[in-house]
């Protein structure tokens, strides 16, 4: 009798331990998930503010000509797409692409007070703003989710499994310089 009891005993606990590691792969996945899909969402606010920050080029380029159009080649190079799985250089990279352009589009504005003035000009900087303030929405909660994964991660016994099951701490985003004084 005392060897059924010791192989159920065995099976039960083979069974908890199974259900656990399940129970946690499900957890560790929506928390991956919420990462992956906040990553995305700064994907599409950036891919906007690149939208608004070309119309700003073209309103530019009448007024700075030739200097302008390299300004355009050149965004257009550094433009890459952010996706669910870059990380946050990627993203960091695309900042400074875009805070570079905007640098040379406000001398060209300084420089030139009817593109400072042009109603078009004002409305498409408002809209870089707009979509900048989205961004910074989308790293808190990027960071946020990304904190919760991490801490998950990093706790006993989870952190024993997480490596086997594929899951690891990601980076954090750290806050751009304010752009605001642009406008």
């Amino acid at each position: 009798m005392l060897p059924i009891f010791i192989t159920i005993t065995i099976a039960v606990i083979a069974a908890a331990i199974v259900l656990w590691i399940i129970s946690t792969r499900r957890r560790l996945a929506a928390l991956d998930q919420n990462s992956c899909n906040a990553m995305s969402q700064i994907g599409v606010q950036l891919s906007c503010r690149f939208d608004a920050l070309t119309v700003l080029l073209d309103l530019a380029k009448d007024y700075a000509g030739v200097e302008g159009e390299a300004l355009i080649e050149t965004i257009k190079l550094k433009r890459s797409i952010i996706t669910a799985t870059s990380a946050p250089d990627d993203v960091m990279r695309q900042e400074r692409a875009i805070a570079e352009a905007l640098d040379r589009i406000a001398m060209t504005a300084e420089q030139c007070s009817d593109l400072k003035t042009d109603q078009n000009y004002i409305k498409a900087m408002d809209a870089v703003q707009t979509f900048e303030n989205m961004v910074r929405t989308s790293r808190l909660i990027y960071n946020d989710s990304v904190t919760r994964l991490n801490r998950e991660i990093r706790i006993f016994p989870v952190s024993m499994v997480a490596g086997m099951l594929g899951f690891g701490q990601r980076g954090y985003l750290v806050e751009q310089t304010d752009m605001s004084h642009m406008t």
